[in-house]
């Protein structure tokens, strides 16, 4: 894997997410959300995509739900009303990494569709309720549920 790069218009608290999972995976993993003002420890896994302009491998910290051997992840932005960064990415190059912990797998992603998007959104809204929040939040762009099957 060539190296990552991480972006330089990241808030400060997600670039010190991806230093962390890099220097010591395990501790990063079990995320103590309250470095960004939320409250209790979520998991998280370490996504490295590969920019779909620059081609350079981007690594994101995003929390996750393991459902069956796959593994699940919203592509919120917070309920911005344009998709993040990554998920565009994801969509040029479905093939990426992820570290979960410090487990490290080739993956390729998918965009949940239908009735799959909806049982997977409950279930990650129960990890992480304010997803609902970011879904009303982003108005009409509903805010995709990414499947990102090992390899």
């Amino acid at each position: 894997m060539s190296e990552l790069e991480i972006p330089a218009h990241l808030p400060q608290w997600i670039t010190d997410h991806i230093k962390l999972y890099l220097e010591d995976p395990e501790r990063a993993h079990m995320w103590d959300a309250s470095m960004a003002g939320g409250s209790g420890t979520l998991p998280t896994l370490l996504l490295i995509t590969t920019g779909s302009k620059s081609g350079k491998k981007r690594p994101l910290p995003l929390i996750y739900q393991k459902v069956g051997g796959n593994y699940v992840i919203i592509a919120s932005k917070g309920g911005a009303p344009a998709h993040p960064a990554w998920y565009l990415n994801l969509v040029g190059t479905p093939e990426c990494e992820i570290h979960v912990g410090s487990n490290k797998m080739q993956a390729v992603a998918r965009t949940a569709s239908g009735s799959e998007r909806e049982t997977l959104w409950a279930e990650l809204a129960e990890v992480y309720p304010p997803y609902n929040d970011y879904q009303t939040s982003a108005g009409d762009r509903e805010i995709p549920v990414v499947v990102l099957e090992p390899r």
